[in-house]
């Protein structure tokens, strides 16, 4: 699999490459200049998950991870199943994994691409969260040998027990509250990348949606979710998608690149840059708003240079997206409006998804929008909103009594750096 930088056509790399390095020189992302169609979509569509995802997977990177079939059947062991939530409108819920979030998809392949492809070398995994990543990827590598983790996350920002899943772990994963907002955690983890010396010493890396390998993985979903479809239904797909950093969507757009029939709805809460660009022409992210739907608080989304490198790859133009944003008081009221309505229980996230979807779909279009975290992650917004006790599944609840092993500190990049010297022995 060939792949550029987006910033420096040249600067080209493998798979194998680009997972190891995670971004390229001056920040770029690192993406394929084309998508060959896969052949015989519906045929593909009758095939298990974890068989038509070594498909396409394997279309896509070509031949130089020999274990790919095996690291896919290890990594998807759980489903993602589509579920009737309203009139001609499925939730596809992505948290039945063991961090009860879509990332686990993503994160959980990538831990084992990287075990295979990394040889000898320690490595440093250096990410971001806004909630559900940190949780994922902690989770992914924990106990792993060779390589060491640190999760950086906005302090007061996420959920009590999304940080629970992310900062009880101790071993090589370590928890870094970062005073400030994602977009100041995601500027440290920008700014080591571009300190070259630091990069080398620990063997630096990242599992934010930056990395290929975790987008790549989430394409295999959205095919998971059509294959659930009739083929009536098939040929008159919408998903919507709750955006952050846009990773998400990126892959749903590869999955029609490769020969998906769909078309896409950006879903966003207040902060609302995308849709604003895409209505008026102009890229003007503003502050960062601390919403209910804490994943999506991000205001200069990583992977939208990936959205619009694939569509001029394409001869998509943007103006075939649909969009939308809600506030929090929104938010809510669509989140008592679908249990109200058919006992639907969604969280903020969902809740955005599925309302921003139900003003766009057509009468003759079938709606999907992804579930991407499970209610009970967020259960003391839900059950306020929804005079309900969200019961906890079984991974939170063996973690929600456990004390956080995490530390603070300021979004200063000199002492982050220092903290991470000091912790690795170097």
């Amino acid at each position: 699999m060939e792949l550029f930088n987006l910033k420096d056509k040249s600067e080209q790399v493998n798979f194998a490459t680009a997972v190891k390095r995670g971004i390229g020189s001056n920040q770029g992302l690192f993406f394929p200049d084309e998508i060959k169609p896969l052949d015989n979509i519906d045929n593909l569509l009758e095939m298990p998950l974890v068989e038509r995802s070594q498909v396409i997977l394997r279309h896509l990177i070509g031949d130089e991870v020999p274990e790919l079939e095996s690291i896919i059947a290890d990594a998807f062991t759980f489903k993602a199943p589509l579920v009737k939530a309203d009139d001609r409108i499925y939730a596809l819920e992505l948290f039945h994994g063991p961090t009860l979030a879509f990332k686990d998809f993503g994160a959980r392949f990538m831990a084992r691409v990287l075990s295979a492809v990394r040889g000898n070398k320690h490595l440093t995994i250096l990410t971001a969260t806004s909630g559900d990543t940190g949780a994922a990827v902690a989770d992914a590598f924990f106990k792993q040998s060779g390589i060491d983790v640190v999760v950086l996350y906005p302090k007061g920002k996420i959920s009590e027990l999304q940080e629970k899943l992310i900062a009880t772990l101790g071993g090589n994963i370590r928890a870094v509250q970062i005073n400030g907002t994602f977009d100041e955690c995601q500027d440290l983890v920008k700014k080591a990348f571009d300190d070259a010396d630091f990069k080398e010493k620990v063997g630096l890396n990242s599992a934010n949606s930056i990395n290929i390998s975790r987008l790549l993985a989430q394409v295999c979903y959205y095919f998971e979710a059509a294959s659930q479809l009739s083929k009536a239904e098939r040929d008159k797909l919408v998903f919507s998608v709750p955006c952050g950093n846009f990773g998400n969507i990126t892959a749903g757009l590869i999955a029609k690149a490769l020969g998906l029939k769909c078309r896409f709805v950006i879903s966003c809460n207040a902060n609302d840059t995308v849709p604003r660009y895409l209505k008026s022409g102009k890229w003007d992210p503003h502050a960062t708003i601390p919403t209910l739907s804490n994943a999506m608080d991000i205001s200069r989304p990583n992977n939208w240079p990936r959205v619009e490198a694939l569509c001029r790859m394409e001869h998509w133009d943007l103006d075939a997206f649909g969009y939308g944003s809600l506030n929090d008081d929104e938010t809510m009221a669509a989140m008592r409006e679908l249990h109200n309505k058919t006992g639907y229980v969604l969280e903020p996230h969902a809740a955005i998804a599925w309302k921003v979807l139900s003003s766009h779909l057509k009468e003759d279009e079938v709606g999907i929008f992804l579930g991407t975290a499970h209610p009970a992650k967020f259960k003391a917004d839900v059950d306020k909103v929804l005079s309900i006790d969200v019961a906890l599944p079984e991974a939170l609840e063996r973690r929600k009594n456990l004390d956080s092993k995490s530390v603070t500190l300021d979004p200063d990049y000199t002492k982050l750096k220092d903290y991470i010297l000091k912790e690795l022995n170097i």
